[in-house]
């Protein structure tokens, strides 16, 4: 294996896929965690949907440490997500917060058992917040509820006896909107020069040399 190595939670994605590449050309070994497989990845964890958490977090976890084996990874980037609108009175209300919840809530929480388990003393856990989460949310509830539980997750991990490893650090990224292919398909007549590239995401999670540093958030 190469000397770094990092884990892509959701490397299948727009943004996912930009840091499989980043990692790539820095000469770095990345597992991809998705869906779907994406071919630039040295190795693909595939995760089969379920509707029981418990389920899918035995999947993932076991397959994880059948492609790491003793090995220890130097980061694990959970950048899977969603969007779904919709208010409280709204009748997707309950369909989208469920949606969001295992988009977001389901891959942060398994990451972060996955940094328990496979991530180097000083490594870095990065995941996906949003700006918006930091207060109300009232056309968007179940996105919201679900990236203030990541933000919750975050400052836990980041606490005592949190589990992770000596001297890792969690962080949570803060986008307020990614410029994605989807973003523009869904807000055409947005100002797409306010949005953050997909790039300088990606290019935060490295620091210089084989250093990993935080996300510029």
């Amino acid at each position: 294996m190469a000397a770094n190595r990092v884990i892509v939670y959701g490397g299948k994605g727009a943004l996912g896929s930009k840091c499989v590449q980043h990692f790539k050309s820095k000469g770095w070994w990345v597992a991809s965690v998705d869906i779907a497989a994406n071919e630039e990845a040295n190795e693909n964890v595939l995760v089969k949907l379920t509707e029981s958490f418990t389920e899918q977090a035995g999947q993932v976890t076991a397959d994880v440490a059948q492609l790491l084996g003793e090995n220890k990874v130097d980061a694990i980037l959970c950048v899977a997500g969603g969007w779904a609108g919709g208010n409280c009175s709204s009748k997707d209300f309950f369909k989208n917060s469920d949606l969001m919840w295992k988009q977001s809530v389901w891959t942060s929480t398994i990451s972060s058992h996955l940094a328990a388990r496979h991530l180097k003393s000083g490594g870095l856990l990065t995941l996906a917040g949003a700006k918006a989460a930091q207060s109300g949310t009232g056309g968007m509830v179940g996105y919201g509820m679900a990236k203030a539980a990541i933000h919750q997750l975050c400052q836990s991990l980041a606490s005592k006896n949190s589990g992770m490893p000596a001297g890792a650090a969690a962080v949570a990224i803060l986008p307020v909107t990614l410029d994605t292919p989807m973003n523009r398909k869904f807000m055409p007549d947005a100002d797409y020069s306010s949005w953050t590239p997909l790039e300088y995401v990606a290019e935060g999670t490295t620091g210089t040399g084989k250093q990993i540093g935080t996300p510029p958030f």
